[in-house]
């Protein structure tokens, strides 16, 4: 079997809908877990107090609002390459999800913020590539709605894929690239000496899993719903076409 047998709607669809179940169930179960586990069986912070648990939902939604850029930005070029029109319906289903992501890890930083800065928001490296990254997103989903032909709406929402992916790398590496700002480094990293305490990171790598198997589904879903929109334009234009 090839992967390039997915670029088929109905093969596609045919997955997807056997998968869906298996995705939504073990998001809820990962994200119930991982929450309970982090908001209520965790201590807090010996500096940051209750105020740490907001890097069960912190810490997820800002990897998955860069991922899921990353993810656009593979469907995109496979859309550009190969010119397969799942790929470019993927890219615009998740899209919105990132969307949420985005704003999720922007309010929950400034949550996190205020108490730990005195500030609601600064303009630190990382923070201002993360706004910036989110207006992509916005852009990107207004170009798809603004362009009534798919093709070309495909096209170009891939070529502002490929710019946007610049400040996607960027508010994942801003800290590293910059020494100022107020944001911390990575709280997760291949180093197992640069982690958190054991007693947060264990649950926090269970409510990633739940973030990530959730935004599996959610595009697996609205990608069948891209799919289905599709179908249903093609047979109303047909019909108007014989009319």
């Amino acid at each position: 079997m090839s992967l390039w047998e997915y670029a088929n709607p109905k093969k596609f669809l045919a997955t997807s809908e056997r998968l869906l179940p298996f995705f939504w169930i073990s998001s809820a179960v990962c994200l119930v877990v991982g929450l309970i586990w982090g908001f209520f069986f965790t201590p807090d912070d010996f500096r940051q107090g209750s105020t740490v648990k907001i890097i069960y939902l912190h810490v997820p939604s800002a990897l998955m609002a860069i991922n899921a850029w990353l993810m656009m930005l593979v469907t995109s070029l496979i859309w550009i390459v190969r010119r397969h029109h799942v790929s470019a319906l993927a890219a615009k289903a998740a899209a919105p999800v990132g969307i949420v992501m985005t704003l999720i890890a922007l309010a929950t930083g400034a949550i996190w913020g205020q108490p730990m800065w005195g500030t609601w928001w600064a303009w630190d490296p990382r923070l201002t590539s993360f706004l910036i990254l989110f207006l992509f997103y916005l852009g990107y989903v207004a170009l798809w709605e603004a362009i009534e032909n798919p093709d070309t709406a495909a096209d170009l929402t891939a070529v502002l894929c490929l710019v946007g992916s610049v400040f996607a790398l960027l508010s994942r590496y801003a800290v590293l690239f910059w020494n100022q700002g107020l944001h911390q480094g990575a709280t997760l990293s291949l180093d197992k000496e640069e982690n958190i305490a054991d007693v947060f990171y264990f649950p926090l790598l269970v409510c990633i899993a739940g973030f990530v198997l959730l935004f599996i589904a959610l595009v697996l879903y609205r990608t069948g719903t891209e799919i289905r929109a599709r179908r249903i334009k093609a047979i109303q234009a047909r019909e108007r076409v014989e009319a």
